[in-house]
């Protein structure tokens, strides 16, 4: 009888480490879809920035086309953040993860990557430029997110029937702005000729 229950008991208890074992196979299969979600998933910064700050972000591509005709691409989303004051701008990959982030203020300006390193320079387009590899007008893209040209005063501007700027030349790039919603807007085509090669930035706004 004793060794009967003892049976019972012990094929009981190997059912409840099987069911145990399922439980924490599942868990562990719940955390790791978790996991890649937040790996995949953009970023939004947090921190100093107020709660109240200006925002846009969605997708860029850079095109450089050499005088060869040879060209170099890089594409992947950005997210935008601006008090007026300080600003933060962070470039992430096609799949969503962070490759770099540049922020500052008015005549400070850091670049940190996803590795930990950081770089510092007065000039955001410079940071920009050594983590994508070509040249991005950073210190533009507070006024023209707005759609407003800025400062300095811009040439062959262009306004719609609306008084909204749609093109203009400034800082040496050429800027076209569409698809104006109520915050700006949420197309910008931005061209730089330099020595040797043609530069296009495309940048379109798909959230706010």
């Amino acid at each position: 009888m004793t060794s009967v229950a003892s049976s019972a008991a012990g094929s009981a208890a190997r059912a409840a480490l099987r069911v145990w074992a399922r439980a924490g196979r599942g868990l562990a299969a719940g955390m790791a879809l978790l996991t890649v979600a937040a790996c995949s998933t953009i970023p939004k910064p947090a921190g100093d920035i107020a709660t109240d700050a200006f925002a846009r972000g969605g997708r860029f591509a850079i095109t450089a086309t050499e005088a060869d005709g040879a060209q170099q691409a890089v594409q992947g989303g950005f997210i935008w953040r601006d008090d007026g004051t300080r600003y933060r701008l962070d470039l992430t990959t096609p799949l969503g993860s962070t490759e770099a982030r540049v922020e500052g203020q008015p005549g400070a300006a850091m670049l940190t990557r996803a590795n930990g390193t950081s770089l510092q320079a007065a000039d955001p387009d410079t940071l920009a430029e050594d983590a994508l590899g070509s040249p991005v007008p950073v210190s533009g893209l507070r006024d023209w997110l707005r759609g407003n040209p800025g400062q300095p005063a811009p040439t062959d501007l262009q306004n719609d029937a609306q008084g909204r700027p749609t093109a203009f030349s400034q800082r040496g790039w050429q800027a076209r702005l569409s698809r104006y919603d109520a915050q700006g807007p949420q197309l910008l085509v931005l061209e730089r000729q330099e020595a040797g090669r043609r530069i296009v930035v495309r940048l379109v706004v798909d959230t706010q």
